[in-house]
């Protein structure tokens, strides 16, 4: 590979510096930097950070390929600014085995748009009846960390506790899909006044709250490792600061749109808008804000869901849960967090960089800028402004919250290892 100078970004959002790419590595950062023969990208007034990785995607392979693939699904993720995604087990087959996320492990290698760490199945079948083959997916060529049956809730106590204490064993985590399926069954949409006045069965937050409380005290029974994917709620947020308060080793995700966007979008009766959990209230979504920046919630992921426009061009009741995300993460986290002034751009970096790769325990990632480290870089131009047209995207799907909307930010290059995957904001 050949020498890149990055002349003149912000790091992490301080100072404009220079930064040396030689082969896979940061060779140098500093102030007036040369290298004979390198590349030169002219980037003042870009913020440059460490590539992102997410923690909850879904890259619907194997099984689900009319709605997005490996090879779409990273694409995505680089144009996103992401160099490492991990995805979620609920695939068909479901990645309960050694074979399956091996499969997913090597696409992604395949492909090379992203890191793909995939996450196993907490249960067989995600049925929440019998622990999935846990050890054999962690001493598989995928060294799987993390479980989850997301998209639906380990509901039965006993199952729980169990899956705490086998990945304790060796680090790994539970990321649980906090749902009580008793509590939603017919659920469309967050219950409260909306709901009310649409006569849409209503999601209710104890619903989430109760499993977290369940599960945190788990947790700290068993000494194990517990994350909360999709955080939703202000109830929730109280919850896991209370527990972080007790020394409760549990940590949470939220997702830009519910950083973003209120049950009032659904008086529209646009499917687009209906995901699990659902869009909450404007005092919840203040109230996620509020706890990403002190650190209650540990990171923001996508939860990139992508569906065929079957799935979402219908009635409201017959639509799939879900929206993709990956595309517009940043943009909606400036929005919602920098230009604000909740976070800068080195608590972004933070919370979709360092804090993911070390909740996952994936190495490589979300490393300092600094040299000898990899070269896994994004560089975003935060003055731009654009709307949102999914035509443009690489995702195999178009199911966005936010077409016809216009955001701040764009990614304009993103390098796995020092290999460009985005240039001048097109796919390498």
């Amino acid at each position: 590979m050949s020498k890149i100078l990055i002349r003149g970004a912000k790091v992490l959002g301080g100072e404009q510096q220079d930064v040396l790419i030689d082969g896979e590595t940061i060779a140098e950062v500093g102030q007036n930097l040369s290298a004979e023969g390198a590349q030169v990208i002219e980037a003042e007034g870009q913020i440059l950070l460490p590539g992102l990785v997410d923690l909850h995607t879904h890259l619907r392979e194997p099984g689900r390929e009319d709605s997005e693939t490996v090879l779409t699904g990273t694409r995505a993720a680089a144009s996103g600014g992401y160099t490492a995604v991990f995805a979620m087990a609920n695939t068909f087959p479901v990645a309960d085995t050694a074979g399956v996320v091996e499969q997913v492990y090597r696409l992604g290698q395949e492909h090379g748009y992203c890191d793909v760490q995939p996450i196993g199945a907490v249960t067989v079948g995600l049925e929440g009846k019998q622990l999935a083959e846990l050890g054999a997916m962690h001493e598989s060529a995928a060294a799987v960390k993390v479980f989850s049956d997301d998209g639906k809730c380990v509901d039965d106590a006993v199952i729980m506790r169990r899956a705490l204490e086998y990945v304790k064993a060796f680090g790994g985590v539970v990321a649980q899909h906090a749902q009580e399926p008793r509590l939603t069954e017919g659920a469309q949409m967050n219950e409260g006044t909306v709901s009310a006045e649409l006569g849409l069965g209503g999601w209710p937050a104890v619903a989430e709250e109760s499993i977290i409380a369940r599960d945190v005290l788990l947790a700290e029974h068993v000494g194990s490792r517990v994350h909360i994917c999709h955080l939703s709620t202000a109830g929730s947020v109280e919850i896991v600061r209370w527990a972080k308060s007790r020394g409760i080793d549990v940590t949470a995700e939220v997702t830009p749109h519910h950083l973003l966007l209120t049950d009032e979008l659904v008086r529209t009766y646009n499917p687009v808008y209906k995901v699990n959990p659902p869009l909450r209230t404007e005092a919840d979504v203040l109230a996620l804000r509020e706890a990403l920046a002190d650190g209650t919630i540990d990171i923001v992921a996508t939860d990139h869901a992508p569906h065929p426009h079957e799935d979402k061009d219908c009635e409201w009741a017959a639509a799939a849960m879900g929206m993709v995300g990956l595309e517009t993460a940043l943009s909606v986290v400036q929005q919602t967090m920098v230009d604000t002034g909740l976070l800068d751009w080195a608590g972004v970096a933070d919370r979709m960089s360092a804090a993911p790769a070390r909740i996952g325990r994936l190495e490589g990632h979300g490393r300092p800028v600094s040299a000898g480290e990899p070269a896994n870089i994004t560089l975003v131009d935060p003055a731009y402004r654009g709307v949102v047209d999914p035509a443009d995207f690489a995702s195999r799907s178009r199911n966005t919250p936010y077409e016809g909307r216009e955001l701040p930010g764009r990614v304009t290059h993103t390098f796995l290892r020092g290999r460009a995957t985005v240039v001048d904001g097109n796919l390498a």
